[in-house]
């Protein structure tokens, strides 16, 4: 059998330095499978996306591990490449909270992950651009909780993993500031005031907010928005908090929306991240689905 190349793209601080740690287990379980892979490590000025755009095109599959922001920064880069030049993905989730995962049923043993992607079957996923020129995976979102992924210490989260988000998180709520926006969307109109606002297309924000599976499909060319009003009282806190735990998207606090275009005016500049790093701040800001536009190798169901 003819061995296939892939490139891995591998982001040695991830996860407490877990990808580090698995990279020769990893490289070996693909050799298991049949690939010869190449292998390129990000580096403070040479990222995923770097790599990603400049060789990607020379391979059929590039193969991510890291956590989140590593996969996000893997798709800025294919999302520049022509679409016919476009490889497959592959993703191996080595972060802190791997929210991508948890959305996609990805198994967080590496060497599971590695034959999902090795047998797997491309799936088209649905990718967000951010204004013209920026992407994003699975959330762009403002307000309440959103600074948790990129303001929580680098050192706190390699010692306290995932509990550093939901930490960090609570650590938020007395903090929280209602802005006014205006939103169109495909079909209507609001103007009100929210703590929180996300366009997503995952089941879960840096493990904190959370959209029930029923209401997530990653490849309809739609987006899901999140909306949390403004906080009234130390009651209307505990009922959105509550609400986010037990995934229920129907309180009164709460808006969901299901788009493929959005647009937001603040009255001022309001900060923004995009897959659990700093976004920029931005008072009038337009979102665009793009449907299928990456490959996901997952393995059928």
């Amino acid at each position: 059998m003819e061995a296939k190349s892939a490139m891995l793209i591998v982001n040695p601080a991830a996860g407490k330095g877990k990808s580090r740690a698995k990279l020769g287990e990893i490289i070996s379980e693909f050799g298991h499978n049949g690939y010869v892979m190449t292998v390129f490590v990000t580096e403070p000025d040479r990222g995923a996306a770097y790599f990603a755009q400049k060789y990607g095109p020379n391979y059929d599959t590039v193969v991510c591990v890291g956590g989140d922001g590593t996969l996000s920064d893997t798709v800025i880069g294919l999302m520049r490449i022509d679409e016919a030049q476009r490889p497959n993905l592959g993703y191996i989730p080595m972060g802190s909270t791997n929210d991508v995962a948890t959305t996609l049923r990805i198994p967080l043993s590496p060497l599971t992950a590695v034959r999902r992607v090795a047998h797997g079957k491309p799936a088209g996923i649905d990718i967000g651009r951010f204004e013209s020129d920026l992407f994003f995976t699975y959330v762009a979102a403002f307000g309440a909780f959103t600074e948790v992924s990129y303001a929580t210490p680098q050192s706190m989260k390699k010692a306290l993993g995932h509990l550093a988000y939901i930490l960090s998180g609570i650590g938020s709520l007395t903090s929280i500031r209602e802005k006014h926006v205006r939103i169109e969307y495909d079909g209507g109109v609001i103007d009100d005031k929210f703590i929180f606002g996300g366009v997503t297309n995952t089941t879960s924000v840096a493990g904190i907010v959370k959209i029930s599976p029923s209401d997530v499909k990653l490849g309809d060319g739609l987006f899901e928005v999140l909306l949390i009003k403004k906080k009234v009282s130390l009651t209307d806190l505990n009922t959105i908090v509550t609400a986010m735990i037990n995934e229920n998207s129907t309180s009164e606090n709460m808006i969901l929306l299901h788009t493929s275009h959005i647009r937001f005016t603040f009255d001022e500049p309001v900060r923004w991240t995009r897959d659990g790093e700093a976004g920029g701040e931005y008072s009038d800001v337009e979102i665009t689905n793009c449907p299928r536009a990456i490959n996901l190798l997952l393995r059928d169901k």
